[in-house]
This record gives C-alpha cells, structure tokens and sequence, in this order.
C-alpha cells in the first residue's frame, strides 16, 4: 500500500565513535583543555570512552574552542598547571571511578587558579556510563550560563527489527553508547515519549487482531491500552501538556489524521480520499503539519484543527516527507535526484534553510528546546545518525553497525 512508504523506511543502527564538523569560528570561543585524573587512568575498558565522550559532548555544545589532545594530571592539585596551558581560559579534569559507575569533575578557571565548578555524578549502572559526561557537560555549560543544551541529557527511543514481523523498541544516550531493550516478542513499532520528562511512552503493537496503541511507565513497566484501530495506527506527536495525541488511523483503508484526548474521546482532523500521515502540532497545539499526497506527491502542509482549510507549507521540493515542527519552524525530507536532503522551513514565512546536502536523510526531528537536529542519514553505504545544533552549526555524525531502525523518536 503507498502510505506504507511513508514509515516503514529502515535503516542500519547502532554507533561507535562519533565524527564531528565544526563550521564556526573558534576564535570566540572559551579555550579549555581536557585533565583526566592519572590514578584512576585505563583502570577500566570505558575509560578511553570516557574522554571521547566528554570531548564530542564540549565539541557539540559549540561553546567552547577545545584543545584535544588527551592528557593526564593530579586530580585534586589545583595549582600546578603546566606552562603550555597558561593561555587556556578553562582545565576541566575528571575523575572516572574503576567501577565506571561515577565521576568526579572540577572546572578550573586558569588565570585565578579558582574552582568555579565541581560535582559528583552516579548512575545505578556500570552501563548507563555515559550519561555521566553527558550530565557533567550540561552543568558546567550551564555553570557559564551559556545556552541551554541540556537535550544530551535525553534519551533516544527507537523500534529496530530483528526479523520477519519481529521487533524491538530500546532506548539510548544520543549518542548510542549506551542501549537498552525495554519492550520485546512480535512487531511493535512506532515508538513515541509521552511527555517532556521521559516517564512514559507510546507504540504500536501489531500483535493482536487489530493494531493497538498502548502507554507504557517508565518507572514501572505498567502498560495501559489507548486504542486499536483497522489498518494502522500510530502516535505521530503528543501536546506540550501530554493531554493529546495526533494519531494516523486507516478505519476505512486510506489513512487520516485524528486527535484523541486522554479521558476523553477520538475525532478526525483530516478527510481526503489519498494519505494523510505523520501529524505535528505546531506552536501552542491548535494547529497541526503533516504529509499529504493531495496534490499528486507527498508535501507538507498546514491545517488548524477544526478547520476545513488546508495550505501547503513545503514550499522547497515536491517530493517531500518525514515532517517534525517546533513552535513555528518546520523539518521536512526532500528528494533531489538520486539523494534526500532535510530543509528548514517556517509555516508562516518564505524561510527556507538547507541542513543537508548529500546523501539520504530522513527522519529529523527537533531536540525539546528547538535548537538541534536529530536524522538519520544514509551516505555511500554507511549509516549514521546525525546531528545539526542550529545556533551554533556544529554538526556530528555517530556511524552505525547492526540491526534496521523502523522509527525514532528524543
């Protein structure tokens, strides 16, 4: 069926090390260099790990000109600093445990020789590593209230095949050093998070007579029916406060978008004869975007929810897809010749802004706070996911290795 080509576009998953594409001017940047605490150095299999990912998560946050040698130091001297790095402005130095399960962080302030941050971070797992540079990254960044990137806090959620009509939903770190399964046995897909906290989450299962929509709690595994429908069903984007859900159903065979409030009922948004797929609020929720071929070829368009008017808002391309929006911009996928390439766009504007520019590129979506890009890009046979931070145009790009991605969601 056509509107299946809408979703089930799969790619290969799973990252190593990242690369990265700095395109701003360093010079303005805070100078900083990297200490790791020589006692505790190599005690563990991640610790090289360790310094990537501090290093890649300062690289990304664009704030910072970062001196990448690796190098090695008293943790707890805050005095002796080595002539070579007299010019720096920052010393971060850490400590990683043996057991790999904390980490201990100080900025220094060079010219003073001042502390102006320190902190102790856990996690209840040796494998769950990596969000302690993640953590320890986003608080210093804000320690020198510099713009918020606290979107390397989050987790990915994502549905992977492993088989004909078997799949799995896990979750990740951003950069997918850390992966978990959390739902198996049969074809669920379409993962969702339910709310800005992560606490709970959306997908659809295709194991009973019809596909149903079930809500699951993070915290306690609990898993609550929502829905089934005939045909399909996905969550395509829940409201800011969680009450509502966009959802693509195919009751009568060709899908349409509908809202169901939670404690309250369903209704249908669109009513076309071809596809209306992957619905998203747009600013304060009483608008939608979504994918529609009603004009020949999938494209993005706008509608307010209890209106019948509808105008098109893809104004770059006429072979366009995989649509996200954040307050009043918008994301879309377009094909040009033989690659795919993600635009930014605005809903209310002649604003259009290129974020690709080979390879295939699907699937972006915006980071909570609007200001980073999230795809997944295939190029030359390898796959990554990538991202694009907007405000800074630092870019990285995680290469992935096993299993078929089917839909992601951070």
């Amino acid at each position: 069926m056509r509107f299946i080509l809408f979703f089930l576009l799969t790619l290969n998953l799973f990252a190593v090390d990242a690369e990265l594409t700095i395109e701003k001017d360093v010079a303005s940047k805070a100078s900083i260099t990297i200490i790791e605490n020589q006692s505790t150095a190599n005690s563990g299999i991640n610790h090289e790990k360790m310094f990537l990912l501090l290093k890649n998560d300062i690289k990304l946050s664009g704030h910072f000109n970062l001196d990448e040698t690796k190098r090695q130091g008293d943790y707890n001297d805050n005095f002796m600093i080595p002539p070579e790095l007299h010019d720096r402005e920052y010393i971060l130095k850490y400590s990683f445990s043996s057991s790999e399960d904390t980490l201990d962080i100080k900025l220094l302030r060079v010219y003073d020789n001042s502390v102006i941050f320190q902190k102790g971070y856990s996690v209840n797992s040796p494998k769950r590593y990596p969000f302690l540079a993640h953590n320890a990254i986003v608080d210093i960044n804000n320690a020198l209230n510099y713009d918020d990137i606290s979107w390397m806090r989050r987790y990915l959620i994502f549905s992977k095949y492993i088989g004909s009509r078997k799949s799995e939903i896990w979750i990740a770190d951003y950069t997918l050093s850390f992966t978990s399964v959390i739902v198996r046995g049969g074809l669920n897909i379409f993962p969702k998070w339910a709310n800005s906290t992560q606490t709970a989450f959306y997908y659809t299962s295709y194991n009973h007579k019809l596909p149903t929509l079930y809500r699951v709690d993070m915290r306690t595994g609990n898993r609550k029916k929502i829905i089934s429908s005939q045909g399909m069903l996905v969550c395509s984007d829940v409201s800011q406060d969680g009450s509502r859900l966009l959802l693509t159903m195919a009751p009568k065979g060709q899908p349409d978008i509908y809202e169901y409030e939670l404690g309250g009922g369903l209704k249908q948004i669109t009513k076309f004869g071809g596809i209306d797929v992957s619905g998203k609020y747009l600013g304060d929720g009483s608008r939608i975007v979504f994918v529609s071929d009603r004009m020949g070829r999938p494209n993005i368009y706008l509608k307010s929810i209890g209106s019948s008017s509808v105008s098109k808002i893809g104004i770059y391309g006429n072979n366009n897809s995989s649509c996200d929006a954040f307050s009043q911009y918008i994301l879309y996928s377009v094909k040009e010749g033989k690659s795919i390439n993600i635009y930014l766009g605005s809903a209310y504007s002649s604003y259009i802004r290129p974020l690709t520019s080979n390879g295939i590129n699907r699937f972006p979506r915006f980071s909570s706070n609007g200001k980073v890009v999230l795809y997944i890009k295939q190029n030359r046979g390898k796959n990554s996911i990538g991202y694009l931070n907007l405000a800074t145009k630092e870019s990285a790009l995680y290469p992935m290795k096993i299993g078929q991605i089917q839909s992601i969601d951070w």
